[in-house]
Protein backbone atom coordinates (compact mmCIF):
# COMPACT_ATOMS: atom_id res chain seq x y z
CA UNK A 1 0.00 0.00 0.00
CA UNK A 2 1.84 3.45 -0.98
CA UNK A 3 0.52 6.64 -0.21
CA UNK A 4 -1.94 7.69 2.43
CA UNK A 5 -4.25 5.07 3.73
CA UNK A 6 -8.09 5.98 2.55
CA UNK A 7 -10.16 5.65 5.54
CA UNK A 8 -14.25 5.38 6.27
CA UNK A 9 -15.56 5.54 9.48
CA UNK A 10 -19.08 3.23 9.76
CA UNK A 11 -21.25 5.23 12.62
CA UNK A 12 -20.37 9.13 14.08
CA UNK A 13 -21.93 8.16 17.80
CA UNK A 14 -19.28 8.70 20.73
CA UNK A 15 -16.83 6.47 19.10
CA UNK A 16 -17.17 7.45 15.80
CA UNK A 17 -16.89 11.47 16.70
CA UNK A 18 -15.16 12.19 19.90
CA UNK A 19 -12.48 8.84 19.18
CA UNK A 20 -12.13 7.66 15.45
CA UNK A 21 -12.62 10.88 13.52
CA UNK A 22 -10.65 13.37 15.68
CA UNK A 23 -7.35 10.37 15.42
CA UNK A 24 -7.76 9.17 11.55
CA UNK A 25 -7.71 13.01 10.52
CA UNK A 26 -4.69 14.18 12.99
CA UNK A 27 -2.78 11.27 11.57
CA UNK A 28 -0.73 12.12 8.40
CA UNK A 29 -0.78 8.61 7.50
CA UNK A 30 -4.52 8.50 7.07
CA UNK A 31 -7.11 10.23 4.82
CA UNK A 32 -10.41 10.58 6.48
CA UNK A 33 -12.55 9.89 2.90
CA UNK A 34 -16.33 9.02 4.30
CA UNK A 35 -18.08 9.04 6.92
CA UNK A 36 -21.28 6.56 7.26
CA UNK A 37 -24.17 7.81 9.33
CA UNK A 38 -27.86 7.73 8.64
CA UNK A 39 -28.62 10.47 10.95
CA UNK A 40 -28.99 14.27 9.50
CA UNK A 41 -28.20 15.87 12.49
CA UNK A 42 -24.87 13.81 13.30
CA UNK A 43 -24.29 13.98 9.00
CA UNK A 44 -24.51 17.92 9.20
CA UNK A 45 -22.30 17.84 12.52
CA UNK A 46 -19.71 15.87 10.23
CA UNK A 47 -19.63 17.76 7.21
CA UNK A 48 -19.24 20.86 9.01
CA UNK A 49 -15.91 19.48 11.04
CA UNK A 50 -14.72 17.07 8.36
CA UNK A 51 -15.43 19.28 5.08
CA UNK A 52 -13.15 16.92 3.10
CA UNK A 53 -14.82 14.07 4.18
CA UNK A 54 -18.07 12.79 1.68
CA UNK A 55 -20.85 11.64 4.15
CA UNK A 56 -22.46 8.40 3.19
CA UNK A 57 -26.34 7.66 4.55
CA UNK A 58 -25.80 3.85 4.22
CA UNK A 59 -22.81 0.99 4.54
CA UNK A 60 -24.30 -0.16 1.15
CA UNK A 61 -23.30 3.18 -0.57
CA UNK A 62 -19.97 3.06 1.37
CA UNK A 63 -19.67 -1.03 -0.35
CA UNK A 64 -20.90 -0.13 -3.75
CA UNK A 65 -17.81 1.79 -4.76
CA UNK A 66 -14.77 -1.35 -5.11
CA UNK A 67 -11.30 0.35 -5.00
CA UNK A 68 -11.45 3.53 -3.25
CA UNK A 69 -11.08 2.47 -0.17
CA UNK A 70 -7.79 0.56 2.29
CA UNK A 71 -9.49 0.43 5.78
CA UNK A 72 -12.61 0.43 7.33
CA UNK A 73 -13.41 1.42 11.07
CA UNK A 74 -16.68 0.12 12.90
CA UNK A 75 -17.71 2.59 15.25
CA UNK A 76 -21.69 1.67 14.76
CA UNK A 77 -23.15 -0.34 17.64
CA UNK A 78 -22.02 -3.21 19.14
CA UNK A 79 -24.66 -5.87 17.86
CA UNK A 80 -23.53 -4.85 14.34
CA UNK A 81 -19.73 -5.63 14.85
CA UNK A 82 -19.76 -8.84 13.94
CA UNK A 83 -21.91 -8.22 10.58
CA UNK A 84 -20.48 -5.18 9.27
CA UNK A 85 -16.71 -6.88 10.08
CA UNK A 86 -17.52 -10.06 8.11
CA UNK A 87 -18.14 -7.94 4.95
CA UNK A 88 -15.21 -5.26 5.26
CA UNK A 89 -13.37 -8.70 5.84
CA UNK A 90 -14.15 -10.02 2.80
CA UNK A 91 -13.32 -7.25 0.68
CA UNK A 92 -10.00 -7.87 1.83
CA UNK A 93 -10.42 -4.36 3.73
CA UNK A 94 -7.79 -3.66 6.40
CA UNK A 95 -10.88 -3.55 9.78
CA UNK A 96 -10.51 -1.80 12.96
CA UNK A 97 -13.51 -3.03 15.07
CA UNK A 98 -14.62 -0.89 18.18
CA UNK A 99 -14.83 -2.45 21.48
CA UNK A 100 -16.00 -4.89 22.13
CA UNK A 101 -15.09 -6.94 19.09
CA UNK A 102 -17.95 -9.22 19.16
CA UNK A 103 -21.10 -9.84 21.57
CA UNK A 104 -20.34 -13.86 21.26
CA UNK A 105 -16.84 -15.43 21.39
CA UNK A 106 -17.83 -17.69 18.63
CA UNK A 107 -18.43 -14.63 16.06
CA UNK A 108 -15.32 -13.23 17.62
CA UNK A 109 -13.46 -16.38 16.57
CA UNK A 110 -14.82 -16.64 13.06
CA UNK A 111 -14.03 -12.83 12.44
CA UNK A 112 -10.44 -13.70 13.86
CA UNK A 113 -9.93 -16.83 11.13
CA UNK A 114 -11.72 -15.53 8.30
CA UNK A 115 -9.12 -12.13 8.84
CA UNK A 116 -6.23 -14.45 8.82
CA UNK A 117 -7.55 -17.29 6.25
CA UNK A 118 -7.70 -13.60 3.72
CA UNK A 119 -4.57 -12.41 4.94
CA UNK A 120 -6.55 -9.15 5.84
CA UNK A 121 -5.59 -6.87 8.63
CA UNK A 122 -8.09 -6.87 12.22
CA UNK A 123 -7.77 -5.24 15.44
CA UNK A 124 -9.95 -3.97 17.76
CA UNK A 125 -10.25 -0.26 19.53
CA UNK A 126 -8.97 -0.73 23.12
CA UNK A 127 -7.80 2.88 23.41
CA UNK A 128 -7.81 2.61 27.38
CA UNK A 129 -4.40 1.00 26.86
CA UNK A 130 -3.39 4.46 26.51
CA UNK A 131 -4.95 5.74 29.46
CA UNK A 132 -2.28 8.38 31.32
CA UNK A 133 -3.03 5.98 34.80
CA UNK A 134 -3.26 3.12 33.27
CA UNK A 135 0.54 3.05 31.85
CA UNK A 136 1.36 4.54 34.96
CA UNK A 137 0.49 1.66 36.82
CA UNK A 138 1.86 -0.08 34.04
CA UNK A 139 5.20 1.67 34.70
CA UNK A 140 5.05 1.48 38.52
CA UNK A 141 4.78 -2.49 37.99
CA UNK A 142 7.90 -2.49 35.73
CA UNK A 143 9.86 -0.80 38.43
CA UNK A 144 8.73 -3.01 41.32
CA UNK A 145 7.90 0.32 43.49
CA UNK A 146 4.53 -1.67 45.28
CA UNK A 147 6.25 -4.33 45.98
CA UNK A 148 4.54 -7.76 45.12
CA UNK A 149 0.75 -6.78 43.90
CA UNK A 150 -1.87 -8.63 45.01
CA UNK A 151 -5.09 -6.50 44.55
CA UNK A 152 -5.80 -4.45 41.57
CA UNK A 153 -9.22 -2.59 41.77
CA UNK A 154 -10.43 -0.70 38.73
CA UNK A 155 -13.45 1.16 38.73
CA UNK A 156 -15.53 3.18 35.86
CA UNK A 157 -18.65 4.87 37.32
CA UNK A 158 -20.56 8.33 37.08
CA UNK A 159 -23.91 9.14 37.58
CA UNK A 160 -25.49 9.42 33.43
CA UNK A 161 -28.73 12.06 33.69
CA UNK A 162 -28.52 11.89 30.00
CA UNK A 163 -31.01 9.81 27.94
CA UNK A 164 -29.15 7.00 26.13
CA UNK A 165 -28.67 6.23 22.74
CA UNK A 166 -31.98 4.04 21.53
CA UNK A 167 -29.86 0.96 21.14
CA UNK A 168 -28.31 0.44 24.46
CA UNK A 169 -31.69 1.23 26.58
CA UNK A 170 -33.02 -1.21 24.51
CA UNK A 171 -30.28 -4.42 23.99
CA UNK A 172 -30.51 -6.95 26.01
CA UNK A 173 -27.27 -7.41 27.81
CA UNK A 174 -26.96 -11.13 26.60
CA UNK A 175 -27.35 -9.03 23.13
CA UNK A 176 -24.55 -6.53 23.29
CA UNK A 177 -26.34 -3.96 25.75
CA UNK A 178 -25.21 -2.91 29.39
CA UNK A 179 -22.03 -1.50 30.87
CA UNK A 180 -20.58 -5.11 31.14
CA UNK A 181 -19.71 -5.42 27.74
CA UNK A 182 -19.62 -1.34 27.01
CA UNK A 183 -16.75 -0.78 29.85
CA UNK A 184 -15.99 -4.36 31.24
CA UNK A 185 -14.47 -4.71 28.24
CA UNK A 186 -11.93 -2.44 29.03
CA UNK A 187 -11.28 -2.71 32.26
CA UNK A 188 -11.03 -6.71 31.95
CA UNK A 189 -8.61 -5.84 29.23
CA UNK A 190 -6.44 -3.73 31.31
CA UNK A 191 -6.34 -6.60 33.90
CA UNK A 192 -5.29 -9.34 31.56
CA UNK A 193 -2.76 -6.77 30.10
CA UNK A 194 -1.37 -6.07 33.76
CA UNK A 195 -1.40 -9.14 35.87
CA UNK A 196 -1.73 -11.71 32.89
CA UNK A 197 -4.30 -14.96 32.44
CA UNK A 198 -7.01 -15.51 34.33
CA UNK A 199 -8.55 -18.62 35.86
CA UNK A 200 -11.51 -17.81 38.41
CA UNK A 201 -14.36 -15.15 37.55
CA UNK A 202 -17.11 -14.22 39.79
CA UNK A 203 -19.13 -11.33 38.49
CA UNK A 204 -22.73 -9.53 39.57
CA UNK A 205 -24.34 -8.33 36.32
CA UNK A 206 -27.39 -5.86 38.65
CA UNK A 207 -30.02 -3.40 36.64
CA UNK A 208 -31.87 -0.91 38.78
CA UNK A 209 -33.61 1.48 36.58
CA UNK A 210 -37.37 0.80 36.04
CA UNK A 211 -38.21 -1.41 32.99
CA UNK A 212 -34.16 -1.74 32.29
CA UNK A 213 -33.42 -4.31 30.05
CA UNK A 214 -29.54 -4.86 30.49
CA UNK A 215 -27.07 -3.99 33.48
CA UNK A 216 -26.14 -0.66 34.39
CA UNK A 217 -24.35 -1.69 37.42
CA UNK A 218 -21.86 -4.19 38.00
CA UNK A 219 -18.86 -5.80 39.81
CA UNK A 220 -16.36 -8.40 38.16
CA UNK A 221 -13.76 -10.35 39.77
CA UNK A 222 -10.80 -11.93 38.20
CA UNK A 223 -8.30 -14.23 39.57
CA UNK A 224 -5.11 -14.22 37.49
CA UNK A 225 -2.95 -17.16 37.18
CA UNK A 226 -0.19 -15.05 38.48
CA UNK A 227 -1.89 -15.20 42.17
CA UNK A 228 -3.54 -11.35 41.63
CA UNK A 229 -6.68 -10.55 42.83
CA UNK A 230 -8.63 -7.47 40.04
CA UNK A 231 -11.72 -6.24 41.50
CA UNK A 232 -13.61 -4.18 38.26
CA UNK A 233 -16.43 -1.91 39.23
CA UNK A 234 -18.15 -0.64 36.45
CA UNK A 235 -21.84 1.51 36.83
CA UNK A 236 -23.88 4.55 35.26
CA UNK A 237 -25.25 4.94 38.96
CA UNK A 238 -23.65 6.48 40.72
CA UNK A 239 -23.74 9.69 42.54
CA UNK A 240 -20.42 9.98 44.41
CA UNK A 241 -17.23 8.23 42.55
CA UNK A 242 -14.40 6.01 43.96
CA UNK A 243 -11.29 6.03 43.38
CA UNK A 244 -10.21 5.38 39.55
CA UNK A 245 -7.20 2.71 40.31
CA UNK A 246 -5.92 1.39 43.97
CA UNK A 247 -3.40 -0.88 43.70
CA UNK A 248 -2.14 -2.85 46.57
CA UNK A 249 1.36 -4.24 47.02
CA UNK A 250 3.23 -5.56 49.75
CA UNK A 251 5.72 -2.44 49.83
CA UNK A 252 3.22 0.65 48.58
CA UNK A 253 -0.07 1.07 47.31
CA UNK A 254 -1.09 3.51 44.73
CA UNK A 255 -4.39 5.26 44.47
CA UNK A 256 -5.56 7.65 41.47
CA UNK A 257 -8.73 9.36 41.04
CA UNK A 258 -10.91 10.91 37.89
CA UNK A 259 -10.83 9.55 34.63
CA UNK A 260 -8.14 10.07 31.67
CA UNK A 261 -8.70 13.36 30.26
CA UNK A 262 -8.30 12.49 26.89
CA UNK A 263 -11.83 11.52 25.86
CA UNK A 264 -12.91 15.23 27.58
CA UNK A 265 -10.46 16.68 25.33
CA UNK A 266 -11.24 15.27 22.59
CA UNK A 267 -15.05 15.98 23.21
CA UNK A 268 -14.53 19.47 23.55
CA UNK A 269 -12.57 19.66 20.45
CA UNK A 270 -8.89 19.43 21.50
CA UNK A 271 -6.54 18.12 18.74
CA UNK A 272 -4.64 14.76 19.37
CA UNK A 273 -1.38 16.89 17.72
CA UNK A 274 -2.11 19.70 20.62
CA UNK A 275 1.14 19.78 23.18
CA UNK A 276 -1.67 19.55 26.04
CA UNK A 277 -2.95 16.67 24.64
CA UNK A 278 -2.99 13.43 26.72
CA UNK A 279 -1.23 15.98 29.70
CA UNK A 280 -3.39 15.92 33.06
CA UNK A 281 -3.71 17.94 35.63
CA UNK A 282 -1.48 18.26 38.88
CA UNK A 283 -4.64 18.11 40.97
CA UNK A 284 -5.64 14.75 39.48
CA UNK A 285 -2.23 13.36 39.86
CA UNK A 286 -2.33 9.72 41.91
CA UNK A 287 -1.08 8.82 45.22
CA UNK A 288 1.66 6.41 45.91
CA UNK A 289 3.35 4.76 49.04
CA UNK A 290 1.01 3.95 52.71
CA UNK A 291 -0.74 6.32 54.30
CA UNK A 292 1.27 9.07 55.73
CA UNK A 293 3.86 8.55 53.81
CA UNK A 294 2.21 9.45 50.48
CA UNK A 295 4.04 10.88 47.46
CA UNK A 296 2.09 12.61 44.58
CA UNK A 297 2.82 10.96 41.79
CA UNK A 298 2.74 12.41 38.03
CA UNK A 299 0.87 10.74 35.34
CA UNK A 300 2.28 9.36 32.56
CA UNK A 301 1.22 11.59 29.57
CA UNK A 302 -1.42 9.49 27.58
CA UNK A 303 -1.25 8.63 24.15
CA UNK A 304 -4.71 7.46 22.00
CA UNK A 305 -2.48 8.60 18.86
CA UNK A 306 -0.28 5.73 19.30
CA UNK A 307 -3.05 3.11 18.00
CA UNK A 308 -3.37 4.80 14.70
CA UNK A 309 0.38 5.37 14.35
CA UNK A 310 1.00 1.67 15.08
CA UNK A 311 -1.93 0.57 13.10
CA UNK A 312 -0.30 2.89 9.84
CA UNK A 313 2.81 0.54 10.54
CA UNK A 314 1.39 -2.31 10.41
CA UNK A 315 -0.40 -1.97 7.09
CA UNK A 316 3.04 -1.30 5.93
CA UNK A 317 4.44 -4.67 7.39
CA UNK A 318 6.65 -2.54 9.86
CA UNK A 319 5.02 -4.34 12.86
CA UNK A 320 2.23 -6.28 14.50
CA UNK A 321 -1.21 -4.69 15.27
CA UNK A 322 -2.19 -2.38 18.16
CA UNK A 323 -4.13 -4.55 19.69
CA UNK A 324 -3.86 -8.19 19.08
CA UNK A 325 -8.04 -8.99 18.21
CA UNK A 326 -7.25 -12.48 19.89
CA UNK A 327 -7.14 -10.53 22.98
CA UNK A 328 -10.76 -9.28 23.07
CA UNK A 329 -11.55 -13.41 23.37
CA UNK A 330 -10.81 -12.57 27.21
CA UNK A 331 -13.49 -10.35 28.05
CA UNK A 332 -16.01 -11.44 25.52
CA UNK A 333 -15.85 -15.02 26.99
CA UNK A 334 -15.95 -13.94 30.29
CA UNK A 335 -18.83 -11.11 29.65
CA UNK A 336 -20.83 -13.94 27.62
CA UNK A 337 -20.92 -16.27 30.28
CA UNK A 338 -21.85 -14.42 32.92
CA UNK A 339 -24.55 -12.85 30.97
CA UNK A 340 -25.50 -16.19 30.84
CA UNK A 341 -25.69 -16.75 34.01
CA UNK A 342 -28.17 -14.00 34.90
CA UNK A 343 -30.97 -15.04 32.45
Amino acid sequence: MSGTIRTAIVGYGLAGSVFHAPLVSANPHFELRSIVTANPERASAAARRYPDAEIVSSFEKLLSRPGTLDLVVIASPTPTHVELAERTIERGLTTVVDKPLAVRLADAERLIESSESRGVVLTTFQNRRWDGDFLTVRKLLAEGSLGEVYRFESRFEWLNPRPRPAWKSGTAGRDGGGVAYDLGSHLIDQAVQLFGPVNEVYGELDWHRRGAVNDDDSFIALTHESGVRSHLAMSSLVAQRGFRFRVLGSEAAYTKWGLDQQESQLKSGLSPLDEGFGVEQEETYGRLGRDGELTVLPTERGGYSRFYTLLAEAIAGRGPVPVDPRDALVAIRIIEELQARRR
